[in-house]
């Protein structure tokens, strides 16, 4: 993924790149290319966490984390930081509900006053981890895997097996990205990652459609 510089001037309401395009808070994609650059230069997190969280255009769509229940310390370690940084940057996590990795992104999320979904695959929300924000007894069982890759934004896997790569799958076969950390089990498609915080760059980069093809219509600064 090639590098972009970002640029905000938070009076205007406009994050813009290095090329002169603008990005469009009705749309959220990028467009014009008049080569002209204004405002302080920011990060990719920080360019992220403005959109969600100062914009008043925020992406709605939540973040899947997904990976096994029974976890390694490694893996209970990167959900818990790929967690955190979501609800840094002002993203909803969305996930199985129960614990390992799921429990591990929740606890990450609401340290920093992130909210989370948990979809359960029963009838019963106190089989939900203690962190999550909103439980949703769904009764449908493993197939619960696909609503949540099909009601994401983008996916980020971790470790995990059988259950994950039915996410996965159903990610892929939605169009959504999907990043995967070490240990995931490897599948065509996925795009790997070697650490939380590359997840979340990458993450970002959807949030910010930084790789859609950009539109031909020039925007107007939001007001």
């Amino acid at each position: 993924m090639a590098r972009i510089d970002l640029y905000l001037d938070s009076k205007r309401r406009l994050l813009r790149d290095s090329a002169g395009r603008t990005l469009d808070l009705g749309t959220h994609r990028w467009v014009g290319n008049d080569d002209t650059v204004s405002g302080a230069r920011i990060g990719l997190l920080d360019a992220a966490a403005w959109l969600q969280r100062t914009s008043g255009r925020a992406r709605r769509e939540p973040v899947a984390v997904v990976g096994g229940r029974h976890a390694s310390a490694d893996d209970l370690a990167r959900a818990h930081a790929v967690g955190a940084g979501l609800a840094i940057m002002g993203c909803v996590v969305l996930c199985g509900g129960r614990g390992g990795v799921a429990r591990a992104a929740c606890e990450g999320a609401a340290e920093h006053g992130g909210t989370s979904i948990g979809l359960l695959p029963g009838d019963d929300v106190d089989e939900a981890n203690a962190a999550l924000t909103i439980p949703l007894a769904t009764g449908l069982g493993a197939a619960r895997s696909g609503v949540i890759a099909r009601a994401a934004l983008c996916m980020v896997a971790i470790g995990g097996g059988y259950n994950t790569l039915a996410a996965i799958a159903s990610g892929l076969d939605a169009g959504k990205p999907v990043f995967a950390l070490p240990r995931t089990p490897p599948v065509d498609g996925v795009k790997p990652v070697p650490s939380a915080e590359a997840a979340l760059d990458a993450v970002a980069r959807v949030i910010l459609a930084l790789d859609v093809p950009p539109a031909s219509v020039p925007v107007e600064p939001h007001r």
